[in-house]
């Protein structure tokens, strides 16, 4: 594989300081994949024109280690047209960089640039121009044999119990003059912490609630009276295993079991790392606010509205809450893919050291379910209950099980090719490459579809089959998207006890 970078990856790989934690795993992981790490001509040029003399010492040195272009690509007619509203040298370079992946001279462009990735979906490439992560998240899902590490579980840690002279909390330091002492002001209160087996710190999540009398008098607009959920700390190294998404969910169910009305986060707009904050929490319903005056600058303030509504053409916009008035849907899951996909309704039938949170899949909560049933006609918004089918230690009426609750994001029908599908379920599926193909190929005349969906709810108490047929839940043993009546869907929460299921009017 030839990977073209852009000038910034270069130039955060050869700063003196660690500007960004995911570089040293993206270049790790380019290499065990033997991939050619590429840099065009004017690449070299800027970094040569850069003001930092150790950058261009250390890019000089290592230059050897990188495939330079020795020619450059023609323009398209395509290229072209989007060259026609380029208007500074930057543009012109981003062009320019593209135009390698359209003319097939490589195979991947890795670009953290906005104006790249708006151009690469004007061009209809966006599968061969990535960011960090998603690159990340399909390296680790195609070749989990390279994987030297896993995640392991989100675990509640104390302040006072983690070294904040790590290296992770540089770029706190960096925001704010006062980081430290604050921290260390915080020794007796808790954190959500992820660390890899080397003990490095992959993620922290700190969290304060906040009463209608909190003062706002560095924000504005002010705040009105509300309670609040302020997301005080949130970082995540990039690595392929989406835990920011898993982070956002430990903030979402905080915010449901506090009866939250608000949940907002101060960000810096400095970086990519801060950037890329923004881009994730933007896909999950917070918008820009106002501004904070901060020791360390001015902030922009983004907010989230925990209104317990629903917006069932958008629903990661008001996740996790689903509408009442949605059509409803059992789906049969095997127990081989279950617990794979779904990992918070493992059963106690399981060991959860079988699933740690070592696949990007398993941290999602955006995710893909592969079918080939009868009935397509879902929508956005539509509520699916997933049933484990019967593990075949037992009677399938004791065995098979309803555990989650979920909702429709998208469905990808009459997929035209197999590299549409592989799209479509790229870095939120259980399954390998090699997989997919298998699936896609089993019955040519009955193409699979792709149910993209938000895992919502684990069910407190697991209904098995038996049950859900003597209380009118199902007739049946539910095959492909079986369609369940309001009164059977609502009588399966009850006998589950899912009491806070966060489903609205």
């Amino acid at each position: 594989m030839r990977v073209l970078l852009d000038t910034n990856i270069l130039i955060h790989r050869e700063a003196a300081a660690v500007i960004r934690d995911d570089i040293g795993d993206l270049f790790r992981w380019l290499d065990r994949i033997r991939a050619e790490k590429c840099i065009h001509p004017h690449s070299i040029e800027e970094i040569r024109k850069h003001q930092s003399k150790e950058v261009v010492r250390s890019f000089e040195a290592k230059l050897r280690s990188y495939v330079q272009l020795r020619t450059i690509a023609r323009d398209t007619p395509a290229i072209a047209q989007i060259r026609q509203s380029d208007r500074t040298t930057n543009d012109s370079i981003d062009t320019d960089l593209i135009r390698e992946v359209v003319a097939g001279r490589v195979d991947l462009l890795l670009s953290e640039d906005q104006g790249v990735h708006a151009k690469a979906k004007l061009l209809g490439i966006t599968d061969r121009v990535k960011r960090i992560d998603s690159f990340l998240e399909q390296i680790v899902r195609q070749h989990p044999e390279l994987v030297e590490y896993r995640v392991l579980a989100v675990r509640k840690e104390y302040f006072g119990n983690v070294d904040v002279s790590d290296s992770f909390f540089d770029s706190f330091r960096q925001d704010y003059p006062d980081f430290e002492r604050w921290f260390n002001r915080k020794a007796d209160e808790i954190a959500y912490i992820c660390r890899d087996d080397g003990d490095r710190i992959l993620a922290f999540l700190y969290l304060k609630t906040e009463g209608p009398d909190e003062p706002y008098g560095d924000i504005y607009p002010m705040f009105s009276p509300k309670q609040r959920l302020k997301i005080g700390t949130f970082k995540v190294v990039l690595n392929g295993y989406k835990i920011g998404e898993r982070f956002l969910k430990i903030i979402f169910d905080n915010a449901l079991k506090q009866s939250i009305d608000e949940i907002y986060v101060t960000i810096f707009e400095r970086t990519p790392e801060h950037n890329r904050l923004i881009d994730l929490i933007s896909q999950w319903g917070f918008s820009r606010y106002g501004t904070k005056i901060s020791d360390g600058g001015e902030e922009t303030v983004w907010t989230h509205p925990f209104s317990r509504r629903a917006m069932r053409d958008h629903p990661a916009s008001t996740y996790p809450f689903i509408s009442r008035g949605a059509p409803k849907f059992i789906v049969p899951i095997r127990p081989e893919y279950h617990t794979e996909l779904l990992p918070n309704s493992i059963l106690h039938t399981e060991s959860p050291m079988n699933f740690v949170e070592n696949r990007p899949n398993r941290n999602a909560i955006r995710k893909a379910y592969i079918s080939r049933s009868y009935f397509r006609d879902l929508r956005s918004g539509d509520i699916i209950v997933f049933y484990r089918t019967g593990s075949g230690t037992g009677p399938a009426h004791y065995t098979a099980v309803a555990t989650t609750i979920a909702v429709v994001e998208s469905v990808h029908l009459d997929l035209p090719d197999f590299e549409s599908f592989r799209a479509a379920c790229e870095t939120v599926s259980v399954f390998t490459d090699e997989e997919l193909r298998q699936h896609w190929d089993y019955k040519p005349r009955n193409r699979p579809f792709v149910v993209k969906f938000l895992s919502v709810y684990s069910l407190p108490k697991r209904p098995n089959l038996s049950q859900m047929k003597d209380e009118g839940v199902l007739l049946e043993h539910p095959r492909g998207f079986e369609p369940l009546t309001d009164q059977g869907f609502y009588r399966l929460l009850e006998i589950a006890n899912a009491t806070d299921c966060p489903i609205v009017n």
